[in-house]
C-alpha cells in the first residue's frame, strides 16, 4: 500500500485527491493547504485524511512514500526538491518548473535517488489523444504536416503566470508526445490587457521534417473553444474536446503535387474521401494517469510524462516567453520611430553579434 501526501487543495487538488484515493494500492494520508476553507473541505470530504497547513508534514514525513504537488508553478521546485531529498516519489502539476535549470536539477536528483518523477500532463491520458497517437504511430495520417490548436475561453485569469504558461502546456505536451522531435524554432506574439501578464498569445513552432505547429491561447474569448487540427500527407483529423460524442473526426482529404510539361510546372490533385469518427475511450484521464503513476512507482518503469518530458515543455515555454518579449520590444521601438521626431543624426550601423551557442531550438 503506497502512502501518498498531497500539497495543494485549490482548483485541481480535489481531483488529484479523489483519483488517488480511488486507486487500489494507494492511501491518501495527508493533504496540505494554507487556506483554512480548503482544509475544512478536506475534513468534510475525506474524514480519514489528515489535514495540515504545513507542507513539511507531507514532504518530510517518514509515513509518506510519494508526494503529489498541486500548487502554483513558482513553488514546484522547492517542494519537489524537498520531497525527493527525503526519498519521496513525486507527481507534480504542469508546468513542471518555472525554469529549465530547476527542471534539470530535479531530474538529476530523482535519478540519483532512484525515484519516480512524473509531470501531470493529463491530456496524454485522455481517450482522444491516445487515439490520435495510435493513428500517428500506425501511419494512418501519413507523415505529419501540421498541428493547429485553439484553446480559448473567458478566464480563469492567473496572477503568477501568463496565458502561455497557463494554457499552452496542454498542447505542448501533446505536440511533444505526437511529433517526438525538438523544435528548431519558436515564435510567439501576444498582448497584455488587464493585469500585466499576456492574456492573448499565438505560438508557432518549427520542427524538423517540415512539421509546423501553431497554438492560439486566450483568456479573453467570449466562448470556450478546444479545437485541434492535425494534418498529414494521407489523412487529416479534427479533435473537438468539447464534443460529447464524436471527439475525433478523421477525413480522407488531402492534396498531392504532381508535375506536367507545359505552362505549369506543378499540378495540384485534390482528394476528398470519407469521414469517420473512431471510438474514443471515455475513461477519465486523471484516473488512468494516477493509476499509471502507481504502476511506474511499483515497477520502476520510466513514465512517458517523466521529468525529461516536463523539461522539454518548459524549454518551449521559455522560448515562447523570450520571443514574446523580443517582439513586444520591437513593436514598441517601431511605434516610437513612427510617432516620435526623426533623429537628427542617422544611427550608426550595428556591428554583427557573435554567433550564440547553439541550443535545442531558437526563440525568434
Amino acid at each position: 500500500m503506497l502512502k501518498l501526501g498531497v500539497v495543494g487543495y485549490g482548483y485541481w487538488g480535489p481531483n488529484i485527491v479523489r483519483n488517488f484515493a480511488s486507486q487500489a494500492g494507494c492511501e491518501v494520508v495527508t493533504v496540505c493547504d494554507k487556506n483554512p476553507k480548503a482544509m475544512a473541505q478536506v475534513r468534510s470530504r475525506h474524514p480519514g485524511v489528515r489535514a495540515s497547513d504545513n507542507s513539511d508534514d507531507v514532504t518530510t514525513s517518514p509515513d509518506i512514500d510519494a508526494v503529489a504537488i498541486v500548487t502554483p508553478v513558482s513553488t514546484h521546485y522547492e517542494l519537489a526538491k524537498r520531497a525527493l531529498e527525503n526519498g519521496k516519489h513525486v507527481f507534480v502539476e504542469k508546468p513542471f518548473t518555472a525554469t529549465s535549470a530547476q527542471a534539470q536539477e530535479l531530474i538529476e536528483l530523482a535519478e540519483r535517488q532512484r525515484l519516480t518523477l512524473m509531470v501531470d500532463h493529463t491530456f496524454l491520458f485522455c481517450g482522444a489523444v491516445r487515439k490520435i497517437k495510435e493513428l500517428v504511430d500506425e501511419g494512418v495520417l501519413g507523415p505529419l504536416y501540421y498541428y493547429d490548436s485553439m484553446r480559448v475561453n473567458l478566464g480563469l485569469f492567473q496572477h503568477d503566470v501568463n496565458v502561455i504558461w497557463d494554457l499552452a502546456p496542454h498542447d505542448l505536451s501533446v505536440i511533444d508526445h505526437l511529433i517526438g522531435l525538438d523544435p528548431e524554432g519558436v515564435v510567439a506574439t501576444g498582448g497584455a490587457h488587464l493585469n500585466g501578464f499576456a492574456d492573448v498569445a499565438y505560438i508557432t513552432l518549427y520542427f524538423p521534417k517540415n512539421i509546423i505547429a501553431h497554438i492560439n491561447v486566450n483568456w479573453l474569448s467570449p466562448v470556450k473553444v478546444r479545437t485541434t487540427l492535425v494534418g498529414g500527407q494521407r489523412k487529416m483529423l479534427v479533435w473537438n474536446d468539447l464534443e460529447p460524442a464524436e471527439k475525433i473526426k478523421v477525413y480522407d482529404k488531402g492534396v498531392e503535387a504532381g508535375t506536367r510539361q507545359g505552362v505549369y510546372d506543378l499540378l495540384m490533385s485534390y482528394r476528398s474521401g470519407d469521414m469517420w469518427a473512431p471510438r474514443v475511450d471515455q475513461t477519465e484521464a486523471l484516473e488512468l494517469e494516477t493509476r499509471y503513476f502507481l504502476e511506474c512507482v511499483a515497477s520502476g518503469k520510466t513514465p512517458i510524462n517523466d521529468g525529461r518530458a516536463g523539461l522539454r515543455v518548459v524549454r518551449m515555454l521559455e522560448a515562447a516567453d523570450l520571443s514574446l518579449k523580443h517582439r513586444r520590444d520591437i513593436a514598441l521601438s517601431r511605434r516610437t520611430r513612427v510617432v516620435g521626431a526623426p533623429p537628427s543624426v542617422p544611427p550608426a550601423p550595428v556591428a554583427a553579434a557573435a554567433e550564440p551557442a547553439r541550443s535545442r531550438f531558437v526563440a525568434a
